[in-house]
């Protein structure tokens, strides 16, 4: 196996690769008000091309886990992006809404590549505590990728309208595709591998709904994102709507959000010297718990320095748990990793297209209501961890 461990440039194109459908998600946001004006349409409609966005990606998960099983990690991804390129061609020149809808979903689906199958990169290539610390270096940049795209489309859509975020997604894709033809490895352990038979896919389909642990970190894994996105969702109604500050002001917020990130996998790699994986992600959560009650207290005061102040606080436990969920998740299943990947993550995403459609049906225009959902969210979450054992 060509191992990415050695390859700075190969380490490097993993982040690339499993940021860009994240910055896809969320350079949306700071235009939702404005594409509800453009396309006159409601905020609750315009909040669906966030929580459809998850519904193809989780379709497209297991699709390239499977390529990736048959034909290779590298062919897949590149296919993938190729999808995700024309998605984005489909919606610069959507006519309507329904249209930029369609588009949207087969963006998503070409997008689902690079989280499917740089895990399963990451999951063959990295093991014991330098897998930790890779897995927080490539998770920071998980949601590192999602908090910029509110800034880079806020500029955008100040200065040129939304429809040039779309341009701009285009060229990412053309640049990806271009670093990705050069400088992905292939990764997969065999040339030629032999196709799971069918009672051999759905005796992996039932190990993995039997499993207690997969079930844990599914619910782990897809609340933190569906958390995330909620927050993509439903902010700029708050912060733009509410709080009247422009789509770069908004925009900047992200960059709570990002020190969050930094901040968490720095926390990681400190404390998984000491400590095990399960007793982080349990810190990290309990954390999540607290900055979540004082956001609640904060929005119900209307305080906008102390709701931003508090967000950092839950997104940096959030972001200590996730890479330890991400690691632990499927232990055991190295035999069928690429597919167990594929299933697990069209699992978890459907779960994020229902949390984040659930945001957008809760939607009344107050600045609690975001608060007080990422707080039943994280209590949920800490409560489910609490079943599995050092």
């Amino acid at each position: 196996m060509k191992n990415v461990r050695h390859s700075v440039s190969s380490i490097l194109i993993i982040i690339c690769l499993v940021g860009f459908p994240q910055i896809s998600e969320s350079i949306f946001t700071p235009s939702l008000p404005a594409l509800s004006q453009a396309l006159m349409v409601s905020a609750k409609t315009s909040q669906l091309t966030m929580s459809s966005y998850f519904i193809a990606f989780a379709i497209g998960v297991v699709f390239w886990g499977w390529l990736s099983d048959r034909f290779g990690r590298r062919p897949a991804m590149l296919l993938g992006i190729a999808v995700y390129f024309l998605g984005n061609i489909g919606l610069l020149l959507a006519p309507s809404f329904g249209w930029l809808l369609l588009f949207r979903l087969a963006q998503s689906f070409g997008a689902s590549s690079g989280s499917v199958v740089t895990q399963t990169i990451m999951r063959e290539s990295f093991y014991g505590v330098r897998a930790t610390k890779v897995f927080a270096a490539v998770t920071a940049a998980m949601a590192l990728s999602p908090a910029l795209g509110p800034l880079i489309g806020g500029l955008l859509q100040t200065y040129y309208g939304y429809k040039s975020v779309f341009s701009f997604l285009i060229i990412m894709a053309v640049s990806l595709l271009l670093y990705a033809g050069f400088r992905l490895p292939e990764t997969r352990i065999s040339a030629v591998q032999t196709p799971m038979k069918k009672g051999q896919f759905w005796t992996l389909v039932k190990r993995l709904l039997t499993d207690k642990t997969v079930w844990v970190y599914a619910i782990l894994i897809s609340g933190i994102n569906g958390i995330l996105f909620s927050y993509y969702a439903e902010a700029p109604f708050i912060f733009i709507d509410h709080f009247k500050l422009t789509p770069i002001t908004y925009g900047t917020l992200g960059l709570a959000l990002a020190f969050a990130n930094i901040f968490g996998a720095i926390t990681v790699n400190r404390l998984i010297m000491n400590h095990t994986a399960i007793a982080v992600t349990r810190i990290g959560l309990t954390t999540a718990v607290i900055g979540s009650v004082l956001l609640v207290g904060a929005s119900v005061v209307n305080q906008f320095g102390w709701m931003v102040l508090f967000i950092f606080v839950v997104f940096y436990g959030l972001n200590i748990t996730l890479p330890m969920a991400l690691q632990l998740a499927l232990v055991g299943y190295g035999d069928v990793i690429g597919l167990a990947s594929g299933l697990f993550s069209f699992g978890y995403y459907l779960l994020i297209s229902l949390l984040t459609y659930l945001m957008s049906a809760l939607h009344t225009g107050a600045i609690t209501v975001l608060p007080v959902y990422i707080l039943v969210l994280v209590i949920i979450m800490l409560l489910g961890h609490t079943r599995i054992k050092e």
